[in-house]
């Protein structure tokens, strides 16, 4: 009996020990955010924009420069999207589409793009700040880094085409 209560009272010590470890995902993901982050890489846990998902998602987002904003964007996975929304390319479709055509310069590094990335990735969003892939962090820091550059020039491509022309990000000022 006494090795009984002395088998629980280790257990009990030891368990505390074991929620602390991380688990295989977190030992998976903590490189790969880390990685990126390095790249300079914004990485958000937010609700992304697609239908009937309300909870956080991981974003990885590029920031585009407070003086040259982006357009507003969004292309869907087509497995997430409705039959309604207009096609793009391959598996990808509009749910919000620019209001002027997209540059060239960045038309095709974004279509380049899209063709290359993984399965969980299902919203690539551009918004006057940033563009941010939405994804289910599937892939390696390495696989992952081999995206950051086209997400860099795709970016720099877009960067001052806002839909509003001449627009600048103004940080602090709510309209007064």
């Amino acid at each position: 009996m006494v090795w009984v209560v002395i088998v629980a009272a280790l257990l009990l010590m030891i368990s505390p020990v074991m929620w602390l470890k991380p688990s295989a995902r977190q030992r998976r993901l903590a490189p790969l955010r880390s990685a990126a982050m390095k790249a300079g890489v914004k990485v958000v846990m937010e609700k992304p924009p697609l239908h009937g998902i309300g909870t956080p998602m991981p974003g990885y987002r590029w920031s585009y420069p407070s003086d040259a904003p982006g357009p507003r964007f969004v292309l869907v996975r087509a497995s997430e999207a409705s039959d309604v929304l207009e096609p793009y390319v391959a598996d990808w479709r509009w749910r919000i589409e620019p209001l002027r055509p997209l540059p060239e310069a960045a038309r095709q590094p974004l279509e380049a793009l899209l063709m290359r990335l993984p399965q969980d990735a299902l919203v690539v969003e551009s918004s006057e700040f940033a563009i941010t892939l939405w994804w289910w962090e599937s892939q390696t820091a390495e696989r992952f880094l081999s995206y950051v550059e086209d997400f860099k020039r795709l970016r720099d491509a877009l960067a001052g085409h806002a839909d509003r022309p001449g627009a600048k990000r103004a940080f602090g000022s709510q309209g007064n």
